[in-house]
């Protein structure tokens, strides 16, 4: 929906405007709720629905899909339409769909003792970015709101950026140039943004799944006003951040998080405000985590991603927590090492795998639980969930120091000293001395509440007997007094000789004894009439009166005790908020490092040695690629093997499987850094710092760029920002556009990265020239996939090989889609047609198949006469430009054939030609080029003969 729409029944309805001084005053409260809340559409209480007048209600009934009603009264008719409160989820999150920020103005006094209109305050503003209803969040999900501010100004171009996640507490501030806050808003992939009037413009990389941009109060952004609003959660805040724009941001989202809550103060459960730097972790921009799909897969297979392939949590704060890892995978090679060693020591202990397993998933969401909490949001059932969370802990403590069972070696460290015991690795030693008890908010919990509680707080039932002496006197008087009642019935039958008598109660007229008109002659005279219906009256007796009153009395005040009680012990809970988030925080990691171990032991992957130093490069014995293999009932594993700084040139067939092994090696990166195992025979490691994709093809008609425009745009980012340790992945660059201009911006390209940014890079490409640079670039490799063809059938193997490749393949790729058959052939005529007519080879000339070598006939003969007297071939020459080393022996180069021409023994006239012929360096011509060079050689042979 556009911004203009969803402003227009923002803040007061200019129906409700119009007539604002004429307005009843239920209508009048309304308006200064909407007047308050400008940037939200304010849904109103009335009884037991939310309304919403005039253009506001139109909007809601459209969203919502609900009936536009109208009200009356003395000053005209309204437009109305509401949503039922006690099932509201489902029509609050469809108007956040569809972009609407909602304020809730709740009745806060209760109606039965308020003297004429009930008094009603906005309690909560409900936005994209801060949503804290479990009905509305995906369990196991992060949620943020984030703000940047801009202007530093003692450093230019600086750009602050904070994010909250309300549901949770947790809050991060960071800082850097526009670019780099762009990156991490991608990573952080926040609900919603707000941003300074100073901040420069951010719109997401997916415009459909992207944040949605708000205003906010610019006063929030001010200096002073970030400081106070600081001041309750972090001492001397001015202190604590490096530079102005990051305070000034965090300010703000807070503020703009306090807003939504209510303005009820400080979020208390915010005690985790934590600055980072995003060079201490692997940095993935959007483009990255799009065509590596680590968290969402366009394809048929949308839930095919690699979270979902590593995320065996058991519980919402495992769960949470190994996203957080995947999002920002490790560059420092001791934590990297510490995670391996605690998922190994799991790998080897498979009975404590499973315990932990089964205790965890007993676990609730403890940061939910306490944000709950600490704002005073949750009920007695949130208080047992908390206390059944609280009666895990013991069971995972003793499950990891169990070291009963132990079954192998797979990448675990024995401890310095057999005495230590187990947990064996420092980590998950550490794990589990943070595993924090609680034991007397556990038994608090146990004490006061009710074990099956009831949903609301205020009726009674939620307090068990026995934890305060006076409510249980209450509960005795109310008991008492409702047996009485009981069998007030059976002896006023007895004393009446009535016997359909009854004794019943409502709320309106409290308790009565009914007779039916045919035995009213026979109602005693200490009955007093109550209520006449019509076939019946109904009667109290004073005595009956005096235990209404005891028994209502004693249930009212028994109630309210419960009440006072029951916020007691939910505010001795909150505070130990901090001690909570501690808890959570070794329990999600526990969840997520047993997620990785299982995933190791299920699906096979190994421990990789991770290697610091100048040498360490990429070294990769049987890789498979997590995600696919999960869909494919077989997987070809192939080997990687990259030197630091080096470049791997890969041609072959689509369908080959170029792309899945370029995004296996990156993926194998990505889940080393992790902390996880990775899906191979063996790894070795560096530790790369960035990593960057340009994988795949698609426009961005919302963003205004066509599919090449795209392209380039990530290659600029790649060629500006990648360096020597980083791991850069190109496939078919230059694909998009003219093939002369394609086949330069390609090779520039390679050459850049090689020259400029020693960037350890995988290079996949249709342009077969391009495997030259193999001949000219010292750390620059040809590999190729392999295809065989046999009866016009081609068949892909899907295995890596040294060289280059023959072929792409295109027609037959393209007959295996199904393309008519028609098309094929005539397509296969073309080419026919291309490779006898002189233009550019369709293949590479470092190894063309039989069907592309160049030159005609009369060339060819004398080559072969020449290579029929000659010596084998210089192999390592053609070792040293990548020649293919696959099983099947590839057909004789045009280099090989030369070799062959120089060393026969023909008159001299031959020789000076086979001379001229090795003298060629083909390999530095461009295609055009060298098919004049043959060609001249060509017409001399002629003359000679």
């Amino acid at each position: 929906m556009p911004t203009a729409d969803r402003e227009a029944v923002a803040g007061l309805p200019p129906g409700i405007a119009a007539a604002r001084e004429e307005l009843t005053p239920m209508l009048s409260q309304y308006a200064d709720l909407c007047a308050a809340h400008e940037d939200a559409l304010v849904l109103f209480q009335v009884g037991d629905f939310y309304e919403a007048f005039c253009e506001a209600a139109a909007a809601v009934a459209r969203v919502c899909e609900v009936t536009l009603t109208e009200r009356s009264d003395s000053t005209g008719d309204y437009p109305m339409a509401g949503i039922p409160i006690d099932n509201a989820a489902p029509y609050l999150e469809s108007l956040l769909d569809a972009g609407y920020r909602v304020a809730l103005g709740d009745q806060v006094e209760d109606a039965d003792q308020a003297s004429g209109l009930v008094d009603r305050a906005v309690t909560e503003v409900i936005t994209p970015g801060t949503v804290v209803e479990d009905d509305l969040l995906e369990a196991g999900t992060t949620n943020y709101v984030a703000a940047v501010a801009g202007g530093d100004p003692g450093s230019e171009g600086s750009v602050g950026l904070a994010a909250v996640d309300v549901s949770t507490g947790e809050c991060l501030v960071t800082a850097g140039d526009r670019d780099d806050v762009a990156e991490e808003l991608d990573r952080i992939a926040p609900a919603e943004l707000i941003a300074g009037p100073d901040a420069p413009e951010f719109a997401p990389a997916d415009a459909e799944r992207g944040w949605t941009t708000h205003a906010h109060d610019p006063g929030a952004f001010e200096r002073r006003a970030a400081v106070e609003r600081l001041e309750p959660y972090l001492p001397a805040p001015d202190r604590r951040f490096d530079g102005d724009a990051e305070l000034r941001a965090a300010g703000a989202v807070l503020a703009y998080a306090e807003y939504t809550q209510g303005d009820d103060g400080p979020l208390s459960y915010v005690t985790r405000i934590r600055r980072y730097d995003p060079r201490d972790r692997l940095r993935l921009d959007a483009a990255a985590q799009r065509s590596l799909e680590l968290f969402e897969n366009r394809g048929l297979g949308a839930s095919d991603t690699l979270f979902d392939a590593l995320d065996e949590t058991s519980c919402a704060l495992g769960r949470r927590c190994l996203e957080r890892w995947l999002r920002r995978p490790l560059v420092d090679a001791d934590a990297i090492r510490g995670r391996h060693d605690a998922v190994g020591e799991l790998v080897d202990r498979t009975v404590v795998r499973e315990k932990l397993a089964d205790a965890l998933g007993a676990a609730y969401d403890l940061e939910r639980l306490v944000g709950r909490i600490s704002r005073g949001r949750a009920d007695a059932r949130d208080l047992r969930s908390l206390h059944a969370t609280l009666a895990v802990v013991p069971e995972l403590k003793a499950t990891l120091a169990d070291g009963d069972e132990v079954e192998g070696e797979r990448g675990t460290s024995e401890p310095a000293n057999e005495t230590d015991g187990y947990p064996r690795t420092d980590h998950l030693r550490d794990l589990r001395d943070r595993l924090d008890e609680l034991a007397e908010i556990r038994e608090l919990i146990d004490d006061a509440i009710a074990v099956n509680p009831p949903p609301e707080i205020t009726e009674g039932g939620v307090i068990r007997e026995g934890f305060d002496d006076d409510l249980d006197a209450l509960r005795a008087t109310e008991r008492a007094g409702r047996e009485w009642v009981a069998d007030l019935e059976a002896a006023e039958r007895e004393r009446t000789g009535i016997d359909s008598l009854s004794v019943g109660h409502n709320q309106v007229h409290g308790y009565y004894i009914e007779v039916t008109d045919a035995n009213l002659d026979r109602v005693p005279d200490d009955y007093r009439r109550r209520q006449t219906l019509k076939n019946s009256e109904r009667y109290y007796t004073p005595e009956l009166k005096e235990r209404e009153e005891e028994i209502v009395g004693a249930a009212e005040r028994a109630d309210a005790t419960e009440y006072e009680l029951f916020v007691d012990v939910r505010e001795r809970v909150a505070g130990e908020t901090e001690r909570l988030q501690a808890l959570a925080d070794a329990i999600a990691e526990i969840d997520a490092l047993r997620s990785l171990s299982t995933v190791a032991v299920e699906r096979d992957y190994v421990r990789p040695t991770v290697r610091t130093g100048e040498d360490a490069g990429v070294e990769i014995e049987g890789s498979r690629h997590p995600v696919v293999e999960r869909t494919e009932e077989s997987f070809v594993p192939n080997d990687a093997d990259l030197p630091p700084g080096s470049i791997a040139v890969i041609t072959g067939p689509n369908m080959s499987g170029k792309s899945t092994y370029m995004r296996s090696v990156a993926l194998a990166v990505v889940l080393a850094q992790t902390g996880s195992f990775v899906p191979a025979q063996a790894a070795s490691l560096p530790v790369f710092d960035r990593l960057f994709t340009r994988v795949g093809a698609s426009d961005d008609i919302a963003g205004g760029q066509s599919t090449f425009m795209r392209e380039m745009s990530e290659l600029t980012e790649i060629l500006h920002d990648a360096g020597p340790n980083s791991l850069v992945l190109l496939d078919e660059v230059g694909r998009g556009t003219a093939t002369t201009d394609g086949r330069a911006i390609a090779r520039a390209a390679a050459e850049f990265v090689h020259d400029e940014l020693a960037a350890t890079a995988l290079f996949a490409t249709h342009y077969h020239d391009l495997t030259d640079l193999a001949a000219e670039r010292d750390r620059v490799f040809n590999l190729h996939f392999t295809a065989t063809r046999e009866d016009g059938d081609v068949t892909f193997l899907h295995r890596v090989a040294p060289g280059a490749s023959s072929s792409s393949y295109g027609v037959e790729v393209a007959e295996l889609a199904g393309v008519p058959a028609p098309v094929v052939e005539r397509s296969r005529e073309l080419v026919a047609d291309e490779a006898d007519g002189g233009s550019e080879p369709a293949a590479d000339p470092t190894g063309p198949d039989e069907d592309d070598a160049a030159g005609d006939a009369s060339l060819r003969e004398f080559l072969a006469e020449e290579a029929d007297a000659s010596e084998p071939g210089d192999s390592a020459r053609e070792a040293e430009r990548g020649g293919d080393e696959s099983a099947a022996d590839p057909p004789a180069t045009d280099r090989e054939a030369t070799d062959a021409a120089v060393s026969s023994d023909e008159p001299a006239a031959s020789t000076n030609l086979a001379d001229d012929l090795r003298a060629l360096d083909l390999a530095r011509m461009t295609p055009i080029e060298a098919l004049n060079a043959l060609h001249d050689l060509q017409s001399r042979a002629t003359d000679d003969e």
